[in-house]
């Protein structure tokens, strides 16, 4: 199963501490390239270009910034971030099958990471993330990424590279990427996603069926042409994973 994460706003995880208070307001400064990701009329290659800058300046503040992974913690603990009702259930659901589960995320593992132990409370063996990663020095500050930058437009085999287990403990350090072979030979493949861009976190996989779910909440009525006939099924608004026991309140199309 191939899921995207909808990551937490940075910003709402990394709080206003005056530490911080640079680093915050030069990110938001770094929008508008980040903005341009969604443009109809810009091309595929030049967004590309705008999101690696504008994730490079981001990765970058943070570094200078002084990030800690102490101040990932505090402000996961303190803040009000939770995955969505059913999707830990699924998780349970999947683990208990031995069904692989790839997250892609755009924004940071760590991060990730730090949600499912503080927020869940436990770790899944059979999932892998697959997004930026930080590497802390001994004394926890932020001095690096590990691997290549990893953004809404190219979630593809390379990024598939780049799939790591959970970690029980803080960060990562500079060594090699577990083999994904395994991964990459599963024949049936569910993914969903909330960005046509999504389409390709199965690239590299060799499947011989694939269904895809599409989950689209803003501009429902400019976008919901170009989804439906991307994905294979898409939900409106939705409230509660779609797979859970039925709870929230949703809209869907599918393909006949």
């Amino acid at each position: 199963m191939i899921l995207k994460l909808i990551a937490p706003v940075l910003l709402t995880v990394i709080n206003d501490t005056h530490s911080l208070n640079h680093t915050i307001s030069a990110i938001r400064n770094a929008g508008p390239s980040k903005l341009q990701e969604s443009h109809p009329t810009i091309p595929l290659e030049e967004k590309t270009k705008l999101m690696e800058e504008w994730w490079g300046k981001t990765h970058g503040l943070l570094i200078e910034g002084g990030l800690t992974y102490d101040a990932i913690k505090n402000s996961v603990a303190n803040s009000n971030i939770a995955f969505g009702d059913g999707v830990v259930e699924l998780f349970e659901f999947l683990e208990e099958r031995d069904v692989p589960v790839l997250i892609f995320s755009a924004g940071l593992a760590d991060i990730i990471e730090e949600v499912l132990r503080q927020k869940v409370h436990r770790s899944f063996k059979n999932i892998k993330i697959v997004s930026n990663q930080m590497v802390f020095d001994d004394c926890g500050h932020l001095v690096s990424f590990k691997g290549k930058l990893i953004h809404s437009l190219n979630k593809n085999e390379h990024a598939l590279d780049m799939a790591t287990p959970l970690h029980d403990q803080m960060g990562g350090t500079d060594v090699p990427v577990e083999d994904n072979a395994s991964v990459k030979q599963r024949t049936n493949v569910l993914l969903l996603g909330d960005h046509i861009g999504d389409l390709g976190m199965s690239d590299g996989l060799n499947y011989e069926n694939r269904i895809s779910v599409g989950f689209l909440n803003d501009n429902i009525e400019k976008n919901l042409e170009s989804y439906c006939s991307a994905f294979d099924i898409v939900y409106m608004r939705c409230k509660a994973f779609p797979m859970s026991s039925g709870r929230g309140s949703w809209g869907f199309h599918h393909k006949v």
